[in-house]
């Protein structure tokens, strides 16, 4: 299997590097509270990573986990600390008052089997608030000294303005907004009295809109307001129960996200700049805002009715793709596969136009693939591949549904670089060298409007799966696949058997296999686009 390096790769991967006893360990020396510690640490592109689970042992405070959500917090002597596996937000609560500030670091932390991971480098703020000393951090020497007791670092002055509901002072359901400068963008956080009822957001003509229902706002807030990073300014308008923001924008947003602090319910809203370098030439999918506006206008051009399918067979030309055990070449039966789903759709779906990515043995790299896609305005992405194993013949066997998120298993990373492994074929495959830690986060954050569908389109495939083909399902999974990035749509990369087993490649070269399995992805097309009808009619 073919294998390069790259950030992101490499970034996702280091969690199993906590679970593996034959990777080498490092250390770090801790001296808190008269006591010495040792924690592990892993380096990635010159960044430590370390246990959520250590620090709080190295900082005598305790830990609690949540595995189902993935949610860790460390009780330490002025705040707890809380982190959420695989996000980019902190929050530090106040134990007294739960009163709480969330912050937000360049790097996400990651996972591992029952802990956390986080980068060490961006922690130390947030340990020196939570524990009420100044850290002597020597990075070069792999050493942190607790220096003098700091009220400082103990007492965030931002804490005052807080994040939960209880004790707030004010008349008013919103009373503040705070803006904060990001590596990436800028932070929007909303100040209220109680949880909001109801919001809707959209981004047009380089403006934020912000709609509240039923709220009542402080007068003096658009005079207070200060301007900041990404925002040039507030104005207010109420219209019958409905409250308008409308933020002015510097040039350079390419997408924002509103949601509630899953631990508060307070509003946040993140604003962020170009997602790659101007200079690349992997282009930004974009965000289409989907609010009822939106939806209404859209449906009145017919541009959001699922009226195209975009199917992407994988490999092709000088890209062989995998090779089975009796010499099976992968790029021939993806596309055999893709013509006969092509096929099955053109005549039992009147509606729906079939585009191809390719429709016979040639090359294409991977970023004209999303490109295709987008220019016909497709409403969702197939792309068709087969796996396979280095060492032929190979027991594992099995179909697999990917969607578009950092790779979760080993495995699941390996697969992502040998399918990514075809810009070796390209004739400038630096381009994607651009494609780094914090960009592909957002890149795939730029992918959560359509996660959705994705995620649904991914179970019923999965369901039918189960009863219209021979060859077992290994479930749905998730990785980096660069062929997912640019294609501004829901979508997904499936793995239709491996090639190196003699039962699935026997299955995936016959004529009977390959029809079974695109009426399986046929019958699940139908069955995904009466959901997204539904879904998009509001019913």
């Amino acid at each position: 299997m073919k294998k390069f390096s790259i950030l992101f790769i490499l970034l996702v991967t280091v969690f199993s590097a906590f679970n593996t006893s034959a990777q080498r360990r490092f250390n770090i020396t801790v001296f808190f509270d008269g006591e010495e510690t040792l924690i592990e640490y892993n380096e990635i592109h010159g960044m430590y990573y370390v246990s959520a689970v250590e620090l709080a042992k190295a900082f005598a405070g305790a830990i609690y986990y949540n595995s189902k959500a993935a949610k860790a917090e460390i009780k330490l002597r002025n705040y707890n600390i809380k982190i959420t596996g695989r996000n980019q937000f902190i929050s530090l609560v106040s134990p007294d008052s739960k009163k709480q500030k969330l912050y937000q670091i360049p790097l996400s932390t990651l996972m591992a089997r029952g802990d956390v991971i986080v980068p060490l480098d961006y922690m130390i703020p947030y340990l020196e608030m939570a524990t009420g000393y100044r850290l002597d951090y020597d990075k070069k020497r792999r050493i942190i000294k607790t220096g003098e007791a700091s009220p400082v670092a103990s007492h965030d002055p931002d804490l005052r303005k807080s994040s939960s509901f209880e004790n707030v002072d004010s008349d008013f359901d919103l009373f503040g907004i705070a803006l904060e400068e990001r590596s990436n963008g800028t932070l929007i956080k909303l100040t209220t009295s109680r949880e909001l009822p109801g919001f809707r957001s959209a981004l047009r003509n380089e403006t934020l809109f912000l709609f509240l229902t039923g709220i009542s706002v402080d007068p003096a807030l658009e005079e207070k307001f200060k301007a900041e990073g990404l925002v040039s300014g507030l104005s207010i308008k109420k219209v019958a129960q409905t409250v308008q923001l409308e933020f002015p924008l510097k040039k350079g947003i390419t997408k924002h996200e509103t949601f509630k602090d899953p631990e508060t319910g307070e509003l946040i809203i993140t604003l962020h700049n170009k997602l790659l370098d101007n200079k690349t030439e992997i282009k930004d999918p974009g965000l289409v805002e989907i609010t009822p506006e939106k939806i209404k206008e859209e449906k009145e051009k017919h541009k959001w009715e699922f009226d195209c399918i975009v199917i992407d067979p994988g490999h092709g030309g000088r890209d062989g793709g995998a090779v089975g055990y009796r010499g099976t070449r992968e790029k021939d039966v993806n596309l055999k596969i893709a013509l006969k789903l092509g096929n099955l759709i053109s005549k039992n779906m009147d509606s729906v136009k079939v585009v191809y990515t390719r429709k016979d043995d040639t090359f294409l790299e991977l970023y004209k693939r999303g490109q295709i896609a987008n220019e016909n305005n497709g409403k969702l992405f197939i792309s068709i591949h087969c796996n396979s194993y280095r060492k032929k013949p190979s027991k594992p066997r099995g179909f697999e549904v990917y969607l578009l998120r950092p790779g979760r298993t080993k495995e699941a990373i390996e697969i992502a670089e040998f399918e990514n492994s075809v810009i070796e074929f390209e004739e400038n495959p630096g381009k994607y060298k651009k494609l780094t830690d914090e960009n592909f986060i957002l890149v795939s954050m730029a992918h959560s409007s359509y996660m959705r569908y994705s995620e649904k389109f991914s179970d019923i495939l999965n369901n039918n799966w189960l009863t219209g083909a021979s060859i077992p399902s290994r479930g749905i999974k998730q990785a980096g696949f660069y062929v997912l990035v640019g294609a501004s749509m829901p979508g997904v990369l499936i793995e239709a058997g491996f090639l190196s087993n003699r039962e699935d490649e026997q299955y995936l070269r016959s004529d009977k296999g390959q029809n079974q399995i695109a009426r399986t992805l046929f019958k699940s097309v139908r069955e995904f686009k009466n959901y997204y009808d539904k879904s998009l009619n509001g019913s």
